[in-house]
């Protein structure tokens, strides 16, 4: 079962690396290391604010011979502030900019979430209504460009994403979302596996939210812990792993090697399904609930129960 799972295919026909860096908060060493460990799968966005740092790190491992631009998969994302169609190829060209590249394999709409310019508080009153069709027609321009790969978005629901689909000349070719044993994405997954998008799952370990606890409690699961113990492996692999096994790619983060390490051993193995059919067992908790979203007064999305259209 193994090796067919390193990749998986978009819609564009270009292969995504089953398991990514998140670079969130990510130290430099950590992303070098896991380029030298076989990592091909770099997952950025402008919100992280480390985009220049990351571009430095490329730029001297592509002059040092250890990857090549065209081994690696490199993911970003397009922020809240930059949805007007004018301003969607002028972020991209700051992010090609800041990374030190010519293209990029995968450019998402971050968040279903349109803000003011300008206005760096969490007041709510930067927050506006969303247009998602005009925003789409300028990432759709993005690709027929040739400077990024793949579009697609990110914490979209079910209801968001049909609405795009709906409308969009150029299919979204991934969905990044929360996704884990936790908080599996049953309706999500089954309408992205039966048009075509690929789920790409973030916060894979559990929440990565600050002042949460720190994974959530996802690797306290009971369930986790008997398959790790059958399986001999740690239950952040067990977790990974089922995430791939349903077809996602996954973008865990880590601050250390050794876990890093870890983290990237899933393809000599895999979850039989006597243990597997047991995941369904575990209780849904979404722990990704980002209150600068949302605000009752906004003329955005007043709660998350709106944001995500009942998926909480």
């Amino acid at each position: 079962m193994g090796d067919n799972l390193k990749y998986f295919e978009l819609n564009t026909g270009a292969k995504i690396p089953s398991i990514g860096l998140g670079t969130y908060a990510t130290p430099p060493h950590i992303m070098v290391a896991a380029i030298k460990l076989g990592c091909r799968h770099i997952d950025c966005a402008h919100a992280y604010q480390n985009e220049k740092q990351i571009g430095q790190v490329l730029k001297q491992l592509f002059e040092e011979g250890v990857v090549k631009r065209e081994e690696l998969f490199i993911t970003s994302k397009l922020w809240n502030f930059d949805h007007e169609p004018e301003d969607v190829p002028k972020a991209l060209d700051r992010t090609l900019a800041d990374l030190q590249l010519d293209y990029l394999d995968l450019y998402l709409i971050h968040w279903p979430v349109k803000e003011k310019k300008g206005l760096v508080s969490n007041a709510f009153e930067k927050l506006l209504p969303p247009d998602i069709p005009s925003t789409w027609k300028a990432m759709e321009a993005l690709y027929d460009s040739g400077k990024v790969r793949a579009i697609g978005v990110s914490n979209f629901s079910t209801k968001k994403l049909q609405d795009l689909l709906d409308v969009a000349r150029i299919p979204p070719a991934v969905n990044q979302v929360e996704c884990h044993p936790m908080w599996q994405q049953e309706k999500l997954n089954e309408l992205c596996k039966s048009k075509g998008i690929h789920l790409s799952a973030y916060s894979p370990l559990g929440s990565q939210a600050p002042g949460a606890k720190k994974d959530g409690g996802l690797l306290e699961e009971p369930v986790l812990s008997l398959v790790a113990e059958k399986l001999g492996k740690s239950r952040a692999q067990v977790a990974l792993r089922w995430n791939i096994q349903m077809g996602h790619s996954v973008l865990p983060k880590t601050s250390t090697e050794a876990r890093l390490k870890q983290n990237l051993e899933l393809f000599d193995w895999s979850i039989p399904e006597d243990l597997f059919c047991k995941f369904s067992e575990i209780k849904q908790v979404k722990f990704v609930k980002p209150m600068m979203m949302v605000h009752e007064k906004s003329a955005g999305y007043k709660t998350f129960e709106e944001l995500w259209d009942g998926e909480v």
